[in-house]
């Protein structure tokens, strides 16, 4: 999703208009960014150059330097945006100028001297075992009519669980990206990038028997190959599939989670099993594995046990 803080453009020079032109083709042609991903970007970079207008440079970028992207920074510290914020338009400040300097648009990069503000991880909510057993017992129970949407909501539950994938990559699957001999969805992540998930037998059952008995029921001549659809027979979109998490959730006893969350839910479930944290970074699609480590946080009981179980002085 796009950050609830992404700046709107502001009205900018005709020069810095035609800058931020040219960026944002890098960023679609040359990157390969998604629409989200592209529209933060230019959010960020667009309020910069206000900024730098500001400071009364509005032709080119000869008068940024280290102290303008500073000063700009501390201007949204001022205004109390997060630490997380500032650090993600520290970034873009630097993806920034490191393209401006090789397009020959400054001769040097001052975003390569500019330090991020490490942005506050909180720890992911999560279900526990028992919970997420409920609450995937209580929607097997709610799809027991046969309706189309219960069918479709079990297998979007199911499989939002059993992969841990994001809502987008969720709603983007088509059928043909399912590979049922094999029990693996192939998944585009973000920049687009490819893997293979596999999921286990219980979302294999709820798949099937949405693909084979209740899709079609939903299905439209404009529905295409999405897997999951909306009640009109087009392509489910995030906002349905949050609702569908939300209901499925709160008809037993356990904490309110987003989409999200039950991806959250996934990685610590696989951690307290056993899996290792590369093979988890792995499913979930992350770039980095300092972001899969915040799962580690969660699961610190399985490490204890461990611990007891393995160390002779214990």
């Amino acid at each position: 999703m796009v950050p609830d803080d992404v700046s709107e453009i502001p009205a900018l020079s005709e020069d810095f208009t035609a800058l931020l032109a040219d960026y944002e083709r890098h960023l679609t042609a040359e990157r390969d960014l998604s629409e989200h991903s592209v529209r933060a970007y230019l959010g960020d970079i667009a309020d910069l150059l206000d900024h730098l207008t500001r400071l009364g440079h509005d032709a080119d970028l000869n008068g940024l330097d280290i102290r303008g992207l500073r000063s700009w920074l501390a201007k949204q510290q001022s205004l109390g945006k997060a630490r997380s914020t500032m650090a993600r338009r520290a970034t873009a400040a630097r993806v920034f100028t490191a393209w401006a300097q090789r397009t020959g648009r400054i001769q040097t990069d001052p975003g390569a001297l500019l330090a991020s503000p490490k942005p506050h991880r909180p720890l992911p909510g999560v279900l526990g075992q028992a919970d997420t057993r409920a609450v995937l017992d209580a929607a097997a129970v709610a799809a027991d009519d046969g309706s189309p949407v219960g069918l479709r909501d079990l297998a979007i539950m199911e499989l939002l669980y059993a992969t841990g994938i994001r809502v987008g990559e969720l709603c983007a699957l088509d059928i043909d990206e399912v590979d049922s001999s094999r029990r693996v969805v192939r998944v585009f992540g973000k920049g687009r990038k490819e893997r293979s998930v596999p999921y286990g037998v219980p979302a294999a059952e709820a798949l099937e028997t949405w693909i084979r008995t209740a899709r079609p029921k939903l299905a439209q001549p404009g529905s295409g190959p999405a897997l999951f659809l909306g009640a009109r027979g087009g392509r489910i979109d995030p906002r349905t599939v949050r609702r569908v998490v939300h209901a499925r959730i709160g008809a037993v006893d356990a904490p309110d989670l987003s989409p999200h969350g039950l991806r959250h839910t996934a990685a610590t479930h696989l951690l307290e099993g056993g899996a290792d944290l590369r093979s988890v970074q792995e499913l979930l699609g992350h770039a980095s594995l300092a972001t899969t480590q915040v799962y580690t946080h969660v699961s610190g009981d399985r490490l204890r046990r461990a611990y007891e179980q393995a160390h002779p002085r214990a």
